[in-house]
């Protein structure tokens, strides 16, 4: 089968997991100095910022991992589900960073927990590029195998990186928030890579180029 069905429910969940971020930001109550309440919020506004930084980011490099994955089976199906149930919990973490750091206890632990969904989402995101690419059962067939096996490379830096950021959160929590951001704004440039790729699409020179990366 195709994969329009399965984008187009990605996609709304995506959606709604970006959106459910900003009801996790309070409004201050009743009867208290507002301008100073608000800027009290500003680990709200802080975890705020990197989740939408990261769903965004998660969405782009799915929405480029499909443009060469042009059909799906059962597993893959599945993959994504699992995927897509930890993009709609991430939430839930972001919750609990930014009241970690509104107490100003426990920051480790929740920055810990936080780089750990992240660990388990990109598992989740390498393994269905894996799966895909595997003897090129799921991928269009112009892509080239050495360009199959650079996004590969890409996607397993994620999992990897997360991993060693939330042991380093254990340690120095504001480290492992400046890394957060920073694996972010690495994650957005594989968009680029796709896109020259689907660029080559019914270029003759692109399977010479697959039968060379074999």
């Amino acid at each position: 089968m195709d994969t329009t069905r399965l984008e187009a429910f990605s996609d709304g969940v995506f959606a709604i997991a970006i959106t459910l971020l900003v009801l996790e930001i309070k409004v201050p109550p009743p009867n208290t100095a507002l301008g100073a309440e608000l800027l009290h919020l500003w680990p709200s506004y802080l975890a705020y910022v990197v989740s939408f930084l990261a769903i965004g980011t998660i969405w782009i490099n799915h929405h480029g991992m499909f443009q060469h994955i042009v059909r799906v089976d059962g597993t893959l199906l599945l993959l994504n589900v699992l995927l897509l149930m930890l993009i709609a919990f991430l939430p839930f973490p972001t919750a609990v960073l930014a009241e970690a750091f509104h107490r100003g206890t426990d920051e480790p632990v929740a920055a810990a927990f936080y780089g750990g969904i992240h660990t388990v989402i990109g598992i989740f995101v390498t393994s269905m590029w894996r799966y895909a690419a595997r003897g090129y059962r799921l991928l269009d067939t112009h892509l080239t195998a050495k360009k199959a096996r650079q996004i590969e490379r890409q996607f397993l830096i994620g999992p990897i990186a997360y991993a060693i950021t939330a042991v380093v959160a254990l340690v120095v929590p504001w480290l492992a928030l400046l890394l957060f951001i920073l694996l972010n704004v690495f994650y957005i440039w594989p968009r680029r890579s796709h896109e020259s790729a689907a660029s080559h699409i019914g270029d003759p020179t692109t399977s010479r180029d697959r039968s060379e990366g074999d």
